[in-house]
C-alpha cells in the first residue's frame, strides 16, 4: 500500500464568511450577532469561538465555525488522524486506544462511523460516479474476492493501464462471462476505452468481444501457465513412447521438439509466429477425443494445447503493434490492475478476519483507491471529511 494522506488543519482565528443563508431564503447579508465558546476536541485546541450570525432576510440565526472545526465535538484534524491510522491498518478498537495514548478519547463507533462517511464521498469508483469526465483508451480489469460476513464477495476493479489510476471498485454477483459483459460494458463506455487488458480467463475473453473492443491477456500469465503444461507433457513423454501418436503418425521425438519449439514462441511472441503455430496444430489436429469419464491422452492434450495458444495468439501479441495518439504504449501484462488489487484491497484485508457488511468491503476499498490515486502530490483529507 502506497498512501500520502495530509491531515486537516485547525485555524482558530480563520472563518469563512458567510455568502447565503444555510435556511435558504435567498438572503445575502447578515449581522454578526456574537462570538460564543465552543469546547473542541483537537490535538491542539480545546476550545475555539464559533461567529454567529443573523440573516437580515429571514432573521433566523446560524454559526459560522472556524477552518477545521464543524458542530460536532472533534475537530477535523482528529478526525482525519482516526481514519488515516484506520487505513494504515489498525482495527477500528485500535483506532480508538492510539488516539486515547495522544491524549484525544475518541469511541470505536465514532472512528468507524467517520471511515465509512468519508468513503462515502469518495468521488468515482462507482459506476453510478465514475470519474467525471476522465477519459482511456486501454483499459485494465481483474477480479477478486475478500470474505464478508463469512461468505466470499467478487469484486471488480477495473483501472487506466497507462497510468495506473483505479477508476472503479465493484461488488459482482458472479464471475461469468454475462456478469463480466454486463459489469464492463458502462465503463467501457464511460471511459470510451478501446482496448482491454485482462488475464486469460475465458469469461473475461467473452466480455471484451460482447463489448467490440480489442483484448489484450497478460503475457505473463499465459507464459506460466504455457510453462507449466510444456514440463507436464515432456515429463510424460520422457517416460517412453506414448501410443496415442501413433496414428498421427508423430514420433516422441517430434513432439517433444514440438513443445520446445512452442516454447520458444511463447517467450518471442511476435506476431507473424501465428503461422507457425497454425502449422504445429495440424500436425495434432486428428488427435481423438477420450472416451466418456476417461483422462485425455498425450495427443489430445498437445492438440488443444497448440489450439489454444493459435487462436489465442491475436489478444496475446496485440501489444507489439498498439499505440496511443500521444505514442504510449501497452506492456502486454495485467500488471497495473493486479498491483490495484494488492495495494488497494487485499493489504488492508490481510490484517483483518474479514468485512461484516458488503458496503464496507466496498467503501473502504474505495477510499484506500482513492488516496493511493493521489500520491502526487498527496490527498488533503479535508476534502473527503464531512
Amino acid at each position: 500500500m502506497r498512501l500520502k494522506l495530509i491531515l486537516p488543519v485547525v485555524e482558530a482565528e480563520k472563518y469563512k464568511k458567510p455568502e447565503a443563508c444555510p435556511y435558504g431564503c435567498g438572503g445575502e447579508e447578515f449581522w454578526l450577532r456574537q462570538a460564543v465558546q465552543k469546547s473542541v476536541r483537537d490535538s491542539k485546541w480545546s476550545e475555539v469561538r464559533a461567529r454567529r450570525y443573523e440573516c437580515l432576510h429571514c432573521h433566523r440565526t446560524f454559526r459560522v465555525y472556524p477552518q477545521g472545526v464543524g458542530p460536532g465535538q472533534f475537530s477535523q484534524r482528529t478526525m482525519g488522524m482516526a481514519v488515516m491510522l484506520y487505513l494504515l491498518g489498525l482495527s477500528y478498537g485500535a483506532v480508538a486506544l492510539m488516539m486515547e495514548a495522544l491524549g484525544l478519547w475518541i469511541g470505536k463507533t465514532t472512528v468507524y462511523e467517520a471511515v465509512q462517511a468519508t468513503a462515502e464521498r469518495v468521488p468515482g469508483m462507482k459506476q453510478k460516479k465514475l470519474l467525471e469526465g476522465y477519459r482511456t483508451l486501454a483499459l485494465g480489469a481483474d477480479l477478486t474476492s475478500v470474505k464478508c460476513n463469512g461468505q466470499w464477495l467478487p469484486l471488480g476493479v477495473t483501472v487506466d493501464v497507462l497510468t495506473g489510476l483505479t477508476l472503479t471498485i465493484d461488488e459482482l454477483s458472479g464471475e461469468d462471462a454475462q456478469t463480466l459483459q454486463a459489469w464492463l460494458e458502462p465503463i467501457i463506455e464511460a471511459v470510451d476505452a478501446r482496448v482491454l487488458v485482462t488475464d486469460d480467463a475465458d469469461a473475461l475473453k467473452t466480455a471484451a468481444d460482447h463489448n467490440g473492443v480489442d483484448h489484450q491477456v497478460c503475457k505473463s500469465h499465459v507464459v506460466r501457465n504455457t510453462e507449466a503444461l510444456i514440463e507436464q507433457m515432456q515429463a510424460s513423454l520422457a517416460k517412453g513412447f506414448d501410443s496415442s501418436l501413433e496414428p498421427l503418425p508423430v514420433s516422441v521425438q517430434q513432439a517433444f521438439e514440438d513443445l520446445q519449439r512452442l516454447k520458444d514462441l511463447i517467450h518471442l511472441r511476435q506476431p507473424e509466429a501465428r503461422t507457425e503455430l497454425e502449422n504445429l496444430y495440424q500436425r495434432y489436429q486428428d488427435a481423438k477425443p477420450p472416451p466418456k469419464g476417461k483422462p485425455a491422452s498425450l495427443a489430445y492434450r498437445l492438440r488443444n494445447l497448440l489450439l489454444d495458444r493459435w487462436t489465442l495468439w491475436p489478444r496475446l501479441t496485440f501489444y507489439r503493434s498498439w499505440k496511443d495518439p500521444a505514442g504510449r504504449s501497452l506492456d502486454g501484462t495485467n500488471n497495473a490492475t493486479e498491483r490495484s488489487i494488492g495495494w488497494h484491497v487485499k493489504e488492508r484485508y490481510r490484517t483483518m478476519r474479514g468485512y461484516k457488511r458488503t458496503q464496507s468491503a466496498l467503501n473502504v476499498s474505495r477510499l484506500i483507491a482513492h488516496c493511493g490515486n493521489h500520491l502526487e502530490p498527496g490527498l488533503h483529507l479535508a476534502t473527503l471529511l464531512p
